[in-house]
């Protein structure tokens, strides 16, 4: 039988309704935790108003939505099916002689073109909004920004010690930063005057100093001295500098590709944005996962009358979910899955459950 076109509508509006009904109730929840958050945070700090806190919190509210949103539409799925079932809606529509695809059919397109709107549209504007919100949180609760900036061509470290500040730039980085080529240090006194450059062909990363090897240093009113090695303490770490790129939430899906070239290019692992760019991608795939799984819990309730034990599957089976897919990204850092199939498992899997219980729930 062919749904006519009124039906769908009326399936799609209110499928559409019931998650922005659930949408707004959760993103009220998440905003009153994280600005409470950050009143906390901020009781021991000067100059931080209740309107700069205000502000923060909407700076990161579209980050949030974002991660919300598989269970957004999930609980609206659950919410509308159920609804539909109160009313005898569905009875009707199924006694009718309207298949399961055919019913779920409508809640499944405006789904996929949710994902696809979050991921073209709302992601770059939560990007440059997090990354908004990155800087006024190192501003304002004194934490500490990046340490390094990449360009296509060189890198910048940032290195503050007790006796003052070394600007590190060097031309290529191998063994993820641990080893730096072509390398110009520009040292500075705690009160920011220049006191000496540093030239080196390499740079070495130790414990507690760098190794620097064939070393040239100049300064104000000084000859140039030539060393075949010289240290230089730090305090920097492996794991600080390859935690200070920007973080793949404040780039948007548009420019992550360039930014993983750059990336790599420069001698750094890329696994990290690589994994966030390619789960973006999964979104779309990963909405409709999550109306299948609601009706999976939503639609057997009305056959086997256990709706409270069902809406609790429901709910405990999408948060199991959610930590088994960070379990797979885990392994994808790792390099025990490969990075593109780790970002895909998680929606690919959750399609096929959804599938697979709903053709039981049908032809079973």
């Amino acid at each position: 039988m062919q749904v006519p076109g009124s039906l769908s509508l009326y399936l799609g509006k209110q499928f559409l309704k019931n998650v922005g009904v659930i949408f707004a109730v959760l993103m009220t929840i998440v905003f009153l935790i994280d600005f409470i958050e950050l009143l906390r945070r901020a009781g021991d700090k000067e100059g931080i108003d209740i309107f700069t806190i205000l502000q923060m919190v909407l700076m990161r509210l579209p980050t949030l939505g974002q991660k919300l949103l598989p269970f957004i539409t999930l609980f609206g799925g659950m919410l509308t099916f159920f609804r539909l079932a109160k009313t005898s809606e569905l009875t009707v529509i199924r006694a009718a002689g309207v298949s399961v695809w055919q019913f779920l059919f409508p809640s499944l397109t405006i789904a996929f073109l949710i994902g696809i709107v979050a991921l073209t549209i709302i992601n770059p504007i939560s990007a440059a909004m997090r990354a908004h919100y990155d800087q006024m949180e190192a501003k304002y609760f004194d934490k500490q920004s990046s340490l390094l900036t990449l360009s296509s061509n060189d890198l910048w470290l940032r290195q503050v010690d007790d006796d003052g500040l070394s600007v590190i730039h060097a031309r290529g980085a191998i063994n993820q930063g641990i080893d730096l080529t072509d390398v110009i240090i520009f040292r500075y006194d705690n009160k920011n005057v220049f006191t000496s450059r540093i030239d080196a062909a390499r740079a070495i990363l130790h414990p507690r100093f760098w190794e620097l090897a064939n070393v040239v240093v100049t300064g104000p009113n000084m000859p140039a001295v030539r060393h075949d090695r010289l240290t230089l303490p730090t305090s920097l770490t492996v794991v600080q500098i390859q935690e200070s790129f920007a973080s793949p939430g404040t780039l948007s899906f548009w420019d992550l590709p360039d930014f993983i070239a750059t990336l790599e290019h420069a001698g750094f692992s890329g696994a990290r944005h690589r994994l966030h760019w390619y789960s973006l991608m999964a979104g779309p795939v990963l909405m409709l996962a999550m109306v299948l799984v609601a009706a999976t819990f939503s639609l057997r309730s009305l056959r086997q009358g256990r709706t409270a034990f069902l809406v609790i599957g429901g709910i405990a089976t999408g948060f199991i979910l959610y930590f088994m897919t960070d379990i797979i990204y885990a392994l994808g850092l790792s390099g025990n899955l490969p990075i593109l199939l780790a970002a895909w498992i998680p929606a690919i899997a959750i399609t096929l459950f959804g599938l697979a219980m709903m053709f039981h729930l049908e032809d079973g």
